[in-house]
């Protein structure tokens, strides 16, 4: 029988919510020693993820789109909407501000070849594990080499 997600998976991951401060979230992935948080409303629903691919903008900065000035006219030659994505990200003093709010997820019952496969497809260090929406978990590459390496996998 092979392994699930739920029987690697992190269960009751310590998760934010939109509104905490992103010091506090930063002081939380720190202390923890983990790359990202799930983020969920007061329900539990999950509404985002905060990684530290969301948090390199802040301290990478954000470079100005490539343009051309035609007449008075300034014209884009990368999509200038990407650009205030990152600016946004660059300056938010929230988690809501900076979080991905496309997080990907995954079912507790799905196979652990399901979650290998898409993890190294999306190149994803995480998933968020939900059950009817809600947070029941998170499954790292971390997870899944572990239980690789004691040969549950």
């Amino acid at each position: 029988m092979a392994l699930t997600v739920a029987d690697v998976m992190t269960r009751d991951p310590i998760a934010v919510k939109p509104d905490t401060s992103l010091q506090d979230a930063l002081q939380l992935l720190a202390d923890k020693q983990i790359g990202g948080l799930p983020v969920t409303d007061e329900t539990g629903k999950v509404v985002g993820v905060l990684s530290e691919d969301d948090l390199m903008v802040r301290e990478s900065g954000v470079t100005t789109p490539p343009f051309v000035m035609f007449l008075d006219l300034v014209v884009y030659l990368q999509n200038p909407a990407q650009h205030n994505r990152e600016l946004h990200k660059a300056l938010g003093q929230t988690v809501g501000e900076v979080m991905s709010d496309r997080p990907v997820t995954i079912s507790a019952d799905v196979e652990l070849p399901v979650a290998a496969h898409l993890l190294h497809e999306k190149r994803l260090n995480r998933l968020i594990v939900t059950t009817d929406n809600r947070l029941a978990g998170v499954i790292t590459r971390g997870d899944i080499v572990r239980a690789m390496a004691t040969g549950q996998a």
